[in-house]
């Protein structure tokens, strides 16, 4: 083989030397010229001489072969555009007669033989047209031929391409006040209407995206529904609804809204209700039961509406829409998979696992906040099973903990009593006690257990807590508020509205008390702009003193403002503007929160762009100013003065954690300093000395003054920098908060996350894994959580600690075991570190949330925003912007309570007894503009229900046995028996 090749180098060297150098562009033009000859074959020389035989005749003088002239034109180019692989050859044929039959055209005076040329020309134009002219537009609007649809596909995208960029050429022309005048040649009217007659034929040939891209460029979207049938409706709205992340307000509502008028109109009401509910209008979900009387459809909407948390009102169906059935049917679930012996929190610490030295160190934790971790872990992990094995042993193990953990620790059997009332019957033994701390306890536990039930007109939460919400003692009153909170989380309910504002607009109460007041509102109104909260809100904000609104409680003001905001775009704007009016520090980290709330889930870049500018190293303005002066005259700084002017290290792109403003000082500088200083006070001494006694004492107040001024500007400037903290904290959750539920818009920022922990200050780097816990919450990807897991091992312990706690959130309720693994290990490292230790704990209790069958994911498989989940979420996470906090007030951590929601699939028949089907449970594959009927799962396995379903997956029935009331294969779903179905014989 070797010799071979040395052969053939040998021969092809004299080759290469042999062959003639000759100039490139003459060797293309010969080849074009020899092409050109060889590829006229007879049949084509004859088409060629033929067709300009007909030009010239159009050019003659003779008008009674005009029209035989012009029919045998279009016949040729029709004849031929059936594939548009390459130019068809009468088009590039009649290419270099284009201008000839211009002047043919504008030489007619006959409109109907104009009307058959331009039709021609229109055609023709497509190779020929120069840009900005739209020659093909323009004398498709100059003919009156109607059937546009024979010249065939690629003609009539040409059309629509150029319809888009007129119609946006004039839009732009419109709004530019120096070219008022429209474009003469074309009419909007016009482009509308020739649209009109394009979109029908997409949507009959396949091009569903085609026909919406075009309503969508002359914004007429809403014409859409008239010219959709049963065949096609599917595709055009899951395309439709597709688009909703990529499109800028109001866009995005109005394909939502036509979305939903078509599946209303085709009576998929499952799939409108989803839809309904993601905007927001409860008219529309009235619309939606409105279009049906099946009582049994009703069901089924209902437990759709149930699964949101949401506030309509239904007569027939009220009961399901309240939550009355989800206890009963979660623990059907539990029996079928062989779930209802209780576990301990041992049996997912599996301390027996962890090495024998974290073994030994093991009384690190007091045995007081260990025993509040335990309990904690046990309301979670046993959540709505309504039975455990420590409180049923003993009901007086909650004197084990101290103080405020006594609190918690009760609260933990509400946990375990969720959506069950019989748990106020357990609670109601603790409300008898002389322990303030228990009888709180017992008070959060009763709104946790009756958390997101409301069956009837009747209220057991409201009527057991309304009477300690004004109670002086402020630990009961805040037990009874948060309670409040968490049990009508979305209810809109107006009784507690008349309850709780009183004690939210009390400036006089505690500041704590006000701020917890509100929240719960927000919870309650989530989404709703409830004008009285929001006053309330604002009034807190104006009449509060600065030194009252230095607490970490002034956040929770700014959260609640913004979920009762949460997903309603530019509704906020009036509020920004009346934040902005008010002269406070903490005003601009509530600008960046309550826009979050409000844009949140929609993916809007240029929001996480203004999000990314404020968390970018700034210089100070003064040492901008002097910057630009340098720059002005052209010199360059000394190395002395820029050192004074803070230009060093610090302020480069990436500075670590020096923080904004801080400037780089000469050591010389500093001796200089103060040695003046120095001078300056013997100096003053001396004549402090030699003045009379009178004038030195009033010196003295003087200096005094000069002091609470300095106390005062310490003050001012320490309120700063706790807003602007705020600031960068609730920038890095805003980030999350808008990217959240668009995948593209998941992976980005989990990027910039990333470039934030290399290159953000302290305030950052402690958000940044709350952040990426929020974006991923009960969606174990290993890139998240082996980064959290490299970021709980930090220097800086409250970034370890908000690793650890979004480690779990991650995993939440999904029994992750290498999430397990990385948390028991982070158990033997912190073993001394008591605080990082009870977080690791709360973590592993997170991640077993109902022994595995519970999530805390923010959407479901429709893509439809559960606000209620997310304002939970917020509120547990703007509490651990501070861990320290946190780990005082870790009854908040109750919140989350109002964030579960059962994963599974439980299958009923019409009368709403469970019964098994046979389903198939995959990863969800999106099969948006995808032609003919893809899969919408892959790598599926056939279960019987119940079954659980895991982040990204997705369900259909196996076989046509059953037919489902709902298009989705999730929650609580409707069969009913297919009288059509017979049994396949093996």
């Amino acid at each position: 083989m070797a010799e071979d090749k040395d052969i053939t180098k040998e021969t092809a060297v004299p080759d290469v030397e042999e062959k003639p150098v000759v100039n490139s562009e003459e060797q293309n033009d010969k080849k074009k010229d020899v092409k050109g000859e060889e590829e006229l074959s007879e049949e084509d020389t004859k088409l060629k001489d033929d067709l300009e035989f007909l030009v010239s005749t159009l050019k003659g003088k003779d008008a009674s072969l005009y029209l035989g002239s012009l029919d045998q034109l279009k016949d040729s180019i029709k004849n031929s555009t059936s594939s548009m692989t390459a130019v068809p050859k009468p088009l590039k044929f009649l290419r270099p007669s284009y201008p000839e039959l211009v002047s043919v055209y504008e030489s007619w005076n006959d409109d109907k033989l104009q009307s058959l040329l331009a039709d021609v020309m229109s055609v023709l134009s497509m190779t020929y047209s120069d840009d900005g002219k739209y020659d093909s537009l323009r004398y498709r609007l100059l003919s009156n031929e109607k059937n546009i649809e024979s010249w065939g596909h690629e003609y009539m995208r040409h059309l629509a391409l150029e319809i888009g960029d007129v119609y946006n050429r004039q839009v732009e022309k419109e709004a530019d006040e120096s070219t008022p005048e429209p474009d003469a040649d074309f009419n909007q009217q016009d482009l509308v209407s020739l649209s009109l007659q394009i979109v029908p034929y997409f949507l009959k040939h396949n091009g569903e995206a085609d026909a919406v891209d075009l309503l969508l460029e002359i914004e007429a979207i809403e014409k859409l529904p008239q010219f959709v049938d049963d065949t096609i409706f599917t595709r055009v709205c899951q395309y439709m609804v597709a688009c909703v992340p990529l499109l800028a307000h109001p866009d995005d509502v109005s394909f939502l809204q036509t979305a939903f008028s078509i599946y209303l109109s085709h009576n998929e009401l499952t799939e409108a209700l989803n839809l309904a509910i993601r905007i927001g209008d409860e008219s529309l979900i009235r619309s939606v039961f409105d279009a049906t009387a099946d009582s049994v459809t009703h069901k089924q909407l209902a437990y759709i509406l149930s699964a949101q948390r949401s506030s309509f009102q239904q007569e027939d169906v009220q009961d399901i829409i309240g939550n009355a059935h989800l206890s009963e049917h979660f623990r059907y679930l539990a029996k079928e998979l062989n779930l209802l012996q209780p576990k301990t929190p041992e049996d997912i610490y599996k301390s027996h696992l962890e090495s024998s030295k974290a073994s030994f160190n093991k009384t690190s934790m007091s045995s007081a906040q260990q025993n509040l971790a335990e309990f904690i872990v046990n309301g979670w992990l046993n959540l709505g099973y309504s039975s455990d094995s420590i409180y049923s042993k003993d009901s007086n193990c909650v004197y084990k903990t101290k103080g405020d953990g006594m609190t918690s620790a009760v609260a933990s059997i509400g946990s375990i009593y969720q959506w069950n009332l019989d748990g106020l019957q357990e609670l109601d033994k603790y409300l008898v006690t002389e322990d303030v701390e228990v009888k709180a306890g017992a008070l959060l536990g009763i709104g946790i257990s009756t958390c997101g039930v409301h069956d009837g007109d009747v209220e057991p939460a409201l009527l057991l807590l309304q009477e300690y919400v004004t109670n002086p003692n402020s630990k009961l009153s805040m037990a009874a508020i948060i309670g409040l909170g968490i049990a009508f989380a979305g209810s809109n309910n107006d009784e507690l509205l008349g309850t709780l504002l009183p004690v939210a607009a009390d400036i006089n109460l505690p500041i704590e008390l006000s701020a917890m007041a509100c929240l719960s509102l927000a919870h309650a109104f989530v989404g709703t702009c409830n004008g009285d909260i929001t006053t309330t809100i604002m009034d807190n904000f104006l009449e509060r003193s600065s030194d009252e609104l230095k607490t970490h409680y002034t956040n929770f003001f700014a959260l609640a403002l913004g979920i009762l905001y949460m997903g309603q775009g530019e509704q906020v704007e009036d509020v920004l503007d009346t934040i902005s009016a008010v002269e406070n520090p903490i005003t601009s980290a509530i600008e960046v929160l309550v826009n979050a709330c409000a844009y949140t889930g929609t993916g809007d870049v240029l929001m996480i762009q203004d999000l990314l500018h404020r968390l970018t190293p700034k210089k100070d303005t003064q040492d901008e100013d002097e910057d630009e002066e340098d720059e002005e005259t052209g010199e360059l700084l000394p190395s002395d003065i820029q050192g004074g002017l803070g230009l060093g290290l610090q302020d480069l792109p990436g500075a670590a954690s020096t923080g904004s403003g801080e400037q780089a000082t000469n050591p010389e500088d500093e001796d200089i300093e103060m040695n003046d200083a120095d001078t300056a006070t013997t100096a003053n001494d001396k004549t402090k000395s030699s003045k009379p006694k009178g004038e030195e004492e009033e010196e003295e107040e003087e200096e005094e003054e000069g002091d609470d001024g300095k106390a005062e500007e310490d003050s001012e400037e320490k309120a700063k920098e706790n807003s602007q903290a705020a600031e960068l904290a609730f920038a890095v959750l805003g980030i999350a908060m808008i990217a959240m539920g668009e995948e593209i818009g998941e992976e980005m920022s989990l990027r910039h996350f990333s470039h934030l922990m290399h290159y953000g200050s302290d305030e950052i780097r402690r958000s940044v894994p709350l952040a990426m816990g929020l974006i991923s919450v009960s969606d174990p990807q290993m890139k998240v959580f082996d980064t959290l897991s490299r970021f709980s091992h930090d220097a800086d312990l409250a970034v370890s600690m908000s690793s650890i706690f979004s480690m779990g959130l991650c995993g939440a309720g999904t029994n992750n075991a290498r999430l397990a693994q990385l948390l028991r290990q982070l158990a033997s490292y912190y073993s001394k570190e008591s605080d990082a230790l009870f977080m690791t704990r709360l973590s592993q209790g997170l991640v077993h949330l109902g022994k595995g069958t519970l999530t805390l994911d923010i959407f479901n498989d429709a893509q439809v925003l559960n606000k209620v989940s997310l304002a939970s979420l917020l509120t547990v996470l703007v509490g651990m912007m501070s861990p320290e906090f946190m780990l005082k007030n870790h009854s908040l951590l109750y919140y989350l309570n109002s964030a579960t929601r059962p994963k599974h699939i439980v299958t009923l028949d019409e009368e709403g007894t469970p019964i098994k089907a046979s389903v198939r449970v995959g990863q969800a594959v999106d099969t948006v503009g995808q032609a003919g009927k893809p899969k919408t799962i892959t790598g599926w396995i056939t279960h019987s229900t119940p079954v659980l379903l895991g982040h990204g997956e997705r369900a259909e029935l196996e076989t046509n046995e059953y037919i489902s009331y709902t298009s989705r294969i999730e929650g609580v779903v409707i069969l009913k028996k297919n009288p059509k179905y017979t049994e396949e014989v093996n």
